[in-house]
């Protein structure tokens, strides 16, 4: 089988943006938060992005509600193993009621999913990115580094 070609940084920057925008899905990677690193958890959560961050939602008792809350950071793995977008980022803890006017109700409807209307407690977490990496093949692997620190290193 043959590798298509490698995506310059502004192809793979425009594919990464289109797939914040249009997917739906992350699988989120958290750890206990016990200062070893703690003990890893995975789960896949829908979010929305609005050019910024994602928000995601999750029931506060959760591990995953538990390690966000704790630990502070997330790993967030968005998109098929052969065309995956991984972003690492510092997490914000929020109750429905402190989010802005309307971001609750947009979380709804892009997710089809609303926390608000179920009796478990559910937060929101809201993940900036600090680091985000996108590759599909081998070939794109050396220069799989869209953003560091929190500062995008390819213009689109």
């Amino acid at each position: 089988m043959t590798n298509p070609p490698a995506r310059t940084a502004k192809q793979r920057m425009r594919d990464t943006l289109h797939r914040l925008e249009h997917d739906e899905d992350t699988w989120v990677a958290t750890a206990d938060g016990d200062g070893d690193g703690g003990a890893p958890y995975l789960v896949p959560l829908s979010f929305l992005w609005d050019g910024e961050t994602l928000l995601l939602a999750t029931p506060a008792a959760s591990p995953t509600g538990r390690n966000l809350r704790a630990g502070g950071r997330a790993r967030l793995g968005i998109g098929p193993t052969r065309d995956v977008v991984m972003i690492d980022g510092t997490v914000r803890t929020l109750e429905a009621a402190e989010l802005a006017d309307g971001v609750a109700d947009a979380f709804a409807r892009r997710t089809g999913f609303d926390p608000r209307r179920l009796t478990t407690h559910y937060l929101y977490f809201s993940v900036t990115p600090q680091r985000v990496q996108a590759w599909r093949e081998a070939n794109e692997i050396a220069g799989r580094d869209l953003m560091r620190d929190g500062e995008w290193l390819v213009a689109d």
